[in-house]
């Protein structure tokens, strides 16, 4: 998690859902670093670094992709009350546990915009950044989201970004638009990038 100093927008969660490679942790960065440019205070909660610390206890089978999830929301919601953004970068597969988060986030009287960072399988194969795909294909890894688990894609993202579709600096650029509307309130309606 990283802190940015200065707040200009009062606190929030960015959602960032998508298979392995589909380039959330890349967005989640881009977008943190235009959130301290324009004085926000922004945190980063990341899947990889969430299994090495808080989650370290967990496996991957359905109940503690649950609780992995559970535990995210409840960081994002405390960051966020503190107004903090908080821009969440987590595989997240299954709809059931995305909806408890949302949960968590409104008791918390937290705003949360779900953003669907799309790629679809073949091309997170290909793009293979850390060769998950490839050690799950061989049964090196079990339960891996999208070939041994389930990815369940949003059916109503407030935005959804295909980034086999378009390059880096446009996905990221509609993210930080879309966040600073979000942000002052002006987030409500459905976005796609298709």
């Amino acid at each position: 998690m990283h802190l940015t100093a200065n707040a200009r927008y009062s606190g929030g969660v960015i959602w960032l859902t998508g298979l392995s490679g589909a380039g959330k942790s890349t967005l989640a960065a881009r977008l943190e670093a235009d959130l301290r440019g324009s004085g926000s205070l922004a945190a980063i909660i990341d899947g990889d670094e969430l299994r090495r610390g808080l989650s370290r206890d967990l496996g991957f089978g359905p109940a503690d992709r649950a609780e992995n999830v559970r535990r995210a929301a409840e960081v994002a919601g405390m960051f966020a009350a503190a107004g903090v953004v908080a821009v969440v970068a987590l595989i997240s597969p299954l709809r059931v546990d995305r909806r408890l988060a949302r949960e968590i986030l409104a008791r918390r009287q937290v705003r949360c915009a779900e953003v669907y960072v799309h790629a679809p399988l073949a091309v997170c194969e290909q793009r293979d950044p850390k060769g998950l795909y490839r050690r799950a294909r061989a049964g090196g890894i079990p339960e891996f989201t999208g070939i041994s688990a389930p990815y369940e894609p949003p059916e109503h993202p407030e935005l959804e970004l295909r980034t086999d579709l378009a390059g880096e600096a446009d996905c990221a650029r509609r993210l930080a638009e879309f966040t600073r509307a979000f942000l002052r309130g002006w987030g409500d309606s459905p976005i796609s990038s298709t």
